[in-house]
């Protein structure tokens, strides 16, 4: 991949956008209906009313450390609409830092969050006020609350400015600075499996790695801003996506810039905060959606099971992308049965390393499930972190090259060991485990965190998940390790089902027994009503582990 000629910001990128095809609709919720003109109009706001209040940049890049932060810190305390993406980009244009925030955390999550990243702004929507309220003595003392209203009927918080006057204010502000590709692109990972740690980006590598920057199908980037300008202005419009993940999300955020740098349109359902697969399927067929994103086999499970019991035209439908979670072979099956005329298309990545491999399916043919083919820079590392591994060496780390984040914000520690120089080549190494293959592809095993050391050998969760999940009456799974004297842990499967009282537990366990070595089929089941997974689809490691501890 060569470099481009300018570094991007994200910022700029939407306005160039906007200036090419001003007319075409980008978002669409509900009854709101916004064109790029629109929706930029609205950023410039934000970021007047931002740079007004002296929120921005007060460091440059330059001085220092990939673990600090020169910014003012923005919290996006809100689900899913309009206002979500007009304050993100609101802020870039403030030269300050959004970040996202789980609006499904509780009291002490939060705590936790804002000691951590010190917000300077939280924008946050009617129904968390009372949350805001309980933890508002976390926040810095001078920090500014924006209340976006909704049905929720809670009124604005005392000091607490509406988001709408925000907007309507028409009166320019003076900016103190420009937009660069230094400033930051600042994501929270899930925390699934520990505390959620905040990944320092600079823009112009996330728009090049996983933002659009490079177009769909290319290994080459934009060379500046006049080159995108054209290829979306020659387009006139690009895709219709409709957004299913949170847009708190990674995943989300990057399927947003990636439409918006196609000149695309972002659909959302009805319901901000919930998915119910049979509004967004409505909302598809309606907005002739050619996109679907899905976040691994829980979320692909409901939209199966939505079209069994409904009909949806979705004859538009060109794609349902799958990223952020596992997908196992049987749910795969069930989307392309369901929809034979889609390609399913499977992705991987991270927060530390953006998009880095990919897998396609159609009913005629498709890769092995786990199996993906690689981006340039991406690569398999060895264990003791001083090589990339050959073609059929393995296992090691999978790791990402060149363009790889800065650090996690306020830890100089764990940022060296995430990001480490090898031979001078700095490599992002977030836990995931893989094998080179023989073939040049890469075959993803799991999350170190997720690991199961059982009797000397190593078990990967995900691996097992897809096993068990093999069986039909499986409608969601997770695979931890519990404590054993034998073995030292051993593999157990929580396991929610679409009819108890037709599989017994043995019959699950053959199932695995026909996918997996012995050692590594789980030594029990644990049946529950309902698999705790984030918003995102994500497997919530840490309630798992409860589970097998309890029993």
């Amino acid at each position: 991949m060569s470099s481009p000629e300018v570094a991007f910001n994200l910022s700029t990128v939407f306005d160039t956008v906007a200036s090419a095809v001003p007319d075409n609709e980008v978002l669409v919720w509900r009854d709101r209906r916004f064109t790029y003109r629109q929706m930029n109009e609205r950023v410039d706001r934000v970021a007047d009313y931002l740079a007004a209040q002296g929120i921005g940049c007060h460091t440059p890049r330059s001085e220092l450390a990939g673990h600090e932060s020169g910014q003012d810190h923005v919290g996006l305390y809100l689900s899913n609409c309009n206002e979500y993406l007009e304050c993100m980009i609101g802020a870039y244009r403030a030269r300050a830092a959004p970040f996202n925030i789980n609006y499904r955390y509780v009291t002490e999550e939060l705590r936790y969050l804002f000691e951590d990243a010190r917000p300077r702004v939280l924008v946050y929507h009617a129904r968390f006020g009372p949350q805001v309220s309980e933890i508002r003595d976390r926040l810095p003392e001078s920090c500014l609350l924006i209340q976006v209203a909704d049905d929720s009927g809670n009124a604005l918080l005392s000091g607490a400015v509406d988001y709408e006057t925000v907007v309507r204010n028409r009166a320019l502000a003076e900016r103190s600075s420009t937009p660069t590709g230094d400033d930051l692109y600042v994501i929270y990972t899930g925390g699934t499996t520990g505390f959620p740690k905040a990944v320092l980006w600079r823009q112009d590598d996330a728009f090049v790695t996983s933002m659009g920057g490079t177009p769909f199908g290319s290994q080459q980037a934009y060379a500046s801003y006049q080159e995108l300008f054209s290829s979306v202005r020659a387009a006139g419009g690009g895709p219709t996506l409709l957004m299913t993940a949170p847009f708190m999300h990674g995943a989300a955020q990057w399927s947003s810039f990636h439409m918006i740098s196609s000149g695309g349109k972002i659909v959302l359902p009805d319901d901000g905060a919930r998915l119910e697969w049979g509004d967004a399927l409505r909302v598809a067929a309606r907005e002739h959606v050619v996109s679907i994103p899905v976040v691994g086999d829980a979320m692909a499970r409901g939209l199966v099971e939505e079209l069994r019991r409904h009909s949806h035209d979705l004859g538009g439908v060109a794609a349902i992308n799958n990223g952020g979670a596992p997908l196992s072979p049987a749910v795969r099956e069930s989307v392309l049965e369901a929809l034979p005329h889609v390609m399913v298309l499977d992705s991987v990545g991270s927060s530390e390393t953006g998009i880095q491999m990919n897998s396609t399916a159609t009913a005629e043919a498709g890769d092995t499930v786990g199996v993906f083919s690689q981006d340039a820079e991406t690569t398999v590392v060895d264990d003791l972190f001083e090589r990339e591994l050959v073609p059929g060496e393995g296992p090691g780390w999978l790791a990402s090259k060149g363009r790889v984040p800065l650090g996690y914000l306020g830890d100089a520690a764990k940022t060296a060991r995430t990001f480490p120089t090898i031979a001078g080549t700095r490599y992002s190494l977030p836990g995931d485990r893989a094998t080179l293959r023989a073939d040049g592809r890469i075959q993803l095993l799991g999350r170190d965190a997720t690991t199961i050391n059982s009797g000397g050998e190593k078990i990967y969760a995900e691996e097992v998940e897809r096993a068990v999940a093999a069986h039909p009456q499986v409608r969601d799974v997770i695979v931890v390790g519990r404590p054993s004297e034998q073995w030292g842990f051993e593999p157990v499967a929580i396991v929610q089902l679409a009819d108890e009282n037709t599989v017994t537990d043995a019959e699950l366990l053959a199932t695995s027994g026909r996918h997996l070595a012995g050692y590594k089929v789980p030594k029990a089941i644990l049946r529950r009503p309902e698999i705790v997974r984030s918003p995102t689809g994500k497997a919530d490691y840490r309630w798992a582990s409860e589970q097998v501890t309890v029993d």
